[in-house]
């Protein structure tokens, strides 16, 4: 069950970040699903110590939920440095 939630909240999470980053027209739903499971590992190694967001066993909160949308705009602000040479 932890798998398909996973996926359920990594698609939320990557189209939310996909639509603060402008991005949305290039993704799919599969690419979405990706960079919200990506953006939350990132945004759990480099946000989650300072904030207390605890680690993947505590489940799921508000405040992992929102470490996670962060992460996954740096990933995605990062991939649109190197494909255009600046951040959007």
């Amino acid at each position: 069950m932890g798998i398909i939630i996973w996926l359920i909240v990594g698609g939320i999470v990557g189209w939310l970040a996909s639509m603060v980053m402008k991005t949305d027209a290039q993704q799919g739903i599969l690419l979405n699903v990706v960079v919200g499971i990506v953006g939350a590992f990132i945004g759990g190694w480099l946000i989650g110590p300072l904030v207390g967001a605890g680690s993947i066993n505590d489940g799921f909160s508000i405040m992992s939920f929102i470490v996670s949308l962060v992460g996954a705009i740096i990933l995605l602000a990062i991939v649109n440095l190197f494909r255009r040479g600046r951040v959007r």
